[in-house]
């Protein structure tokens, strides 16, 4: 009930009511749970401010009541969060929130009798249940709305719709995405509204019958809680050039704000997209004008969006589908950079700009801006041009004439997909040599597949092979499933209930933790067990731990593997071994990602479980591990070395502990840096104070800037990256090969990314006054407000308190120590930056459809070092142009490794500064969520994953550091100083404390 309960909780809707039953019903139909249980777990809901109104169900008494209401009766109630102002709120089961960074909205097109046969057939003859497939199509391939449409003469218009939108509200991975009902009948549009889950659009309404009658549907349709699309129709017709379009919708607008009080968010226009290539020339500016008009509107009348049914653009060329998905693409291109937000479209059915060929390209180019007067003709002519043409013949290579058993080995190993379900299916029909299509899989493709571990254990295959490999075995199992299932069937009928066999080793469940993002290693993990016969359920990121054990529990998983990167992810990896010690699950819990370690794991998770708990530093280490676990003949033995070796870890632990001595937080002050403020450094003024956000940042201006090393690491393609020239990995003996192909693999793909935008790099820099105090960081609005009135925003720092060797006269450093102090009466400056690269989910989804792994790890790979490009250039061109205080900066790429510039860009979470919660004061200072679109997770994590944020400090002394481990002293001060709990400042700061909390 609490993930529900939590879930809920982030809605906006006015009151959260929470009355359970007393637990659940026992074999007798009673309720065991008594008032004082129930009270408390209230009472924890309402202490963590998820409801505002409590009570009783099925099983609770009076005295569970009067129980209830002693414990919340001091607790504050729930406060629903603000609306976000300026985006569309939408919903089915899931939110669907429209904002100034949402990339173009696929509204599904095929669920509409008019526009599609078979949904129209399908629905005439009462099949409902098949017609909910091409829905679910539809949503596969993209939409993000379902276009719902039951107008037909033949039809009982509003029953069909009450009907479908029924039948939809039962199918979760339809319901999930909002609806938009689609009716020119008023009534079939309220019989959608009434069976409508979450808040739907309404298409559409329009000026044409008077504004009495547009008025009175808008007043029904905000009863409803409903978005609209508005039609530029009116009392003269239907609106066909520029200037009509903007004025029907303007008048439309300024009559639903002023006279229904719609919110501008609600209402999306619809200028009419209307069919060009006719051979009429009074239609070859249709496009034009569309296009033109969605301008001028998302101009002038704030709010509104703009939608259109893509289909009637090339109406003139119906049957003849690839000139059409061209036309369409082409138009896209351009309207969505006018200021398009949405749009009816067969979602699947898109081609990608570029991908167009060159000549189609240019002839839909002139039919569309109207620069050709025989664009028409030359567009039919290539069309009957191209509609014939001979198959090409493909030439085999002389592996074909193998064995097939050869074949689907030599495929597996060198990650050829071409052929792999043909020979599948030649080995499944040698009904004598695999009676059963299990024994394909346990035959020659788990031959193959071993063949890959061993090669890839040996460090003779590498990770990028081993994922193409995946990929051929997704295939071809795939291939083999249907048959699998049919044959279980049969079995099942013939013998009734049967035993399920399972071809695996073992089933292993892997998550990134609740609050985490971050998933590129999980994934190579998911992979490279998948690749040895392990069946793996992957959770995804974000996955809280109910979601986890349920999953482990559902699938009867062996092992549960746990991954995070943030600090915060360790904590949740403790509260889910907690969890499971609790409910007493007994399979082992691997623990991996970049902040976890062996004795993170050995001191604070393993204690919490007393099943097995190892951390698995990376991939290749994976597979050995999970092995010796499920090996009955091993694994008690393997599970007694790393208790032992564990145990080793702790008293090694708490022995240093005891051993490392520490300065007192005054102390270290006092042997702080102190700068000479009055005769050395004079900060800088910057060239603005405040903000500026980059909204589509040119992802060229950042691809010399990337840092090739952390990508090969990625790939575990170990080797040597000098700061100049080619890396040397290319030269290793072991791993050089390799590493070139995928380095050329992601140029190509890193050049088709840039060429074609699919990735959006967005961003926002600010410059603030600033002093310290002592060791905090003190902003200010203006110049003029330094030292004299309450600062805006305060940065807080930890300082160095572990001793040093008594040979090293370095300083105990905070990065306070690198502004100039109040008491010295100069005015500094602070800058902080965030930067991120969108776009990479959405790509990840559409290889994902494709079981294209190696596709998806090497688009997260690019996402990441693209980020981080963007914030080294931008440093770059702060140092040298927005504060300027270094203007004359002359360095090579090389030397900004090297990080030989002045100044530095410390982030919260990173060794300087390792408290996450400082990235709350970054975000709500410089708007960054508001302006940007980058997000943060209740961990702090931030979202999207590749994602950069930071501090800039401009003085010539200023240094990166770790600030180490620190006492309890200046916990308690930091505490007080953030005007937060001991408790609290401890759960942020867990890794970095010198002291055991426990």
């Amino acid at each position: 009930m609490r993930p529900f309960i939590e879930t809920i909780g982030k809605c906006t809707t006015a009151y959260i009511i929470c009355y359970p039953n007393a637990g659940l019903p026992n074999t007798f139909g009673g309720y065991d749970e008594t008032p004082e249980v129930t009270a408390r777990h209230i009472k924890d809901f309402a202490l963590d401010g998820l409801v505002n109104i409590v009570g009783g169900c099925c099983g609770t008494t009076p005295a569970h009541i009067r129980k209830i209401a002693e414990a919340v009766k001091f607790c504050k109630p729930r406060v629903p969060p603000s609306l976000s102002q300026g985006y569309m709120l939408l919903s089915g089961l899931e939110p669907f929130r429209i904002g100034p960074y949402t990339n173009f909205v696929n509204i599904g097109e095929r669920c509409n009798v008019a526009g599609s046969r078979k949904f129209a057939k399908l629905i005439m003859a009462g099949n409902y249940e098949e017609a909910l497939g091409v829905a679910k199509l539809q949503v596969e391939m993209g939409a993000q709305v379902l276009d719902i449409n039951m107008d037909d003469g033949m039809l009982d218009g509003p029953a069909a719709m009450t009907r479908f939108c029924n039948l939809i509200s039962s199918e979760p991975d339809i319901a999930k995405v909002p609806l938009c009902i689609d009716s020119s009948n008023f009534s079939v549009i309220e019989a959608g509204l009434k069976c409508c889950q979450g808040k739907c659009i309404v298409n559409s309404i329009s000026l044409k019958e008077g504004e009495e009658d547009f008025l009175e549907k808008a007043k029904k349709i905000k009863l409803y809680g409903a978005a609209v699309v508005v039609m530029a129709f009116d009392e003269m017709g239907q609106a066909t050039e520029t200037e009509t379009k903007i004025a029907i919708c303007s008048r439309a607008y300024h009559l639903l704000l002023e006279k229904v009080h719609f919110n501008p968010n609600d209402i999306i226009f619809d200028p009419n997209i209307l069919t060009i290539g006719t051979g009429m020339e009074e239609h070859n500016l249709y496009a034009i004008n569309f296009i033109n008009a969605t301008k001028t509107i998302k101009e002038t009348l704030p709010g509104a969006r703009i939608s259109g049914g893509l289909s009637n653009l090339s109406f003139s060329f119906r049957g003849m589908d690839a000139i059409r998905e061209a036309m369409h693409g082409v138009f896209l291109y351009h309207a969505i950079k006018y200021g398009m937000d949405m749009g009816i479209v067969n979602a699947g059915s898109l081609p990608v700009y570029d991908d167009i060929h060159k000549e189609l390209l240019q002839l839909c180019e002139n039919l569309i801006w109207n620069k050709d007067p025989d664009a028409t003709e030359k567009l039919l002519h290539y069309a009957q041009n191209h509609a014939q043409g001979g198959r090409k013949v493909v030439q085999t290579d002389e592996w074909r004439k193998s064995s097939v058993e050869e074949r689907l080995e030599y495929a597996l190993i060198k990650g050829i997909e071409k052929y792999v379900t043909a020979d599948t299916e030649e080995a499944r029909l040698n009904q004598e040599k695999y009676p059963r299509p299990l024994n394909v899989i346990e035959g020659p493709l788990m031959n193959g597949m071993k063949i890959v571990g061993d090669l890839f254990g040996a460090g003779k295959m590498f990770l990028p092979q081993v994922i193409k490999s995946a990929r051929v075995m997704k295939k071809a199992v795939g291939h083999l499933i249907p048959y699998m299932e049919k044959e279980r069937e049969e079995r099942r009928a013939e013998q009734g209930s049967i035993e399920e066999e399972d071809p695996y080793h073992g089933t292993i469940v892997l998550a990134t933790v609740k609050g985490d993002v971050h998933d590129i290693g999980k994934n190579i993990v998911g992979v490279v067990l998948g690749c040895n016969n392990f069946r793996v359920i992957d959770l995804g990121v974000m996955t809280p731990c109910d979601k986890i054990l349920r999953a482990a529990v559902e699938n009867k998983a062996d092992i549960i593997g746990l991954s995070g990167l943030i600090t915060p992810s360790l904590d949740e990896m403790i509260f889910v071994a907690k969890e499971m010690e609790r409910l007493a699950i007994r399979i082992p819990l691997l623990i991996g990602g970049a902040t976890t370690s062996k004795t993170h794991t050995a001191v604070k998770i393993a204690p919490r479980y007393s099943a097995p708990v190892i951390h698995v530093l990376d991939a290749s280490k994976s597979v050995v591990v999970c092995s010796q676990l499920l090996d009955e003949s091993v694994k008690d033995d393997f599970f007694e070395e790393i208790l032992e070796e564990y145990e080793e870890i702790r008293q090694e632990h708490y022995e240093s502990l005891k051993e490392r001595r520490y300065l007192t937080l005054q102390q270290a002050r006092r042997k702080g840096f102190h700068n000479d403020w009055l005769s050395g450094h004079k900060p800088v003024k910057p060239k603005f104070i405040g903000t500026k956000v980059f909204e589509d940042y040119d992802l060229k201006r950042l691809v010399e800037y990337i840092d090739w090393k952390p990508f090969f690491d990625v790939w575990q393609l170990r080797g040597k990256y000098p700061n100049r020239g080619f890396p040397k990995v290319f030269n290793d003996k072991t791993v050089g090969e390799e590493a070139k192909k995928v380095y050329n693999d992601a140029q190509n793909l890193l050049k088709t990314l840039v060429n074609q935008k699919k990735l959006q790099a967005r961003g926002v820099v600010g410059f603030w006054p600033a002093q310290s105090v002592q060791d905090d960081i003190h902003l200010y609005a203006v110049e003029e407000a330094v030292g004299s009135s309450e600062p805006i925003a305060k940065f807080y720092g930890l300082r160095q308190q572990a001793e040093k060797d008594s040979a090293c006269t370095d300083p105990y450093y905070c990065l306070s120590d690198f502004i100039a102090p109040l008491d010295s009466g100069i005015c500094d400056y602070l800058g902080l930056f965030a930067v991120a690269c969108f776009g990479v989910d959405e790509l990840c989804s559409e290889f994902r459809k494709q079981d294209d792994e190696y596709s998806i790890i090497m688009v997260k790979a690019l996402g990441d070092r693209l980020a981080e490009a963007f914030a080294e250039e931008l440093h770059e061109r702060v140092r040298r142009e927005f504060w300027a205080y270094c203007s004359t900066e002359q360095l090579d790429l090389s030397d900004l490794r090297r990080i030989k510039y002045e100044g530095i860009r410390p982030a919260p979470g990173y060794p300087s500064q390792p408290d996450h919660t400082e990235k709350l004061t970054m975000w709500k200072l410089a708007n960054i969520e508001e302006t940007t679109g980058i997000g943060l997770t209740e961990s702090l994590a931030m979202t999207p994953a590749s994602a950069v944020s930071g501090l800039y400090f401009s003085s010539p002394k200023s240094k990166y550091f770790a600030v180490g481990k620190i006492c309890k002293d200046q916990v308690e001060d930091y505490a007080l100083r953030k005007n937060l709990s001991v408790a609290e400042v401890e759960k942020w700061l867990g890794p970095i404390l010198g002291y055991d909390t426990e």
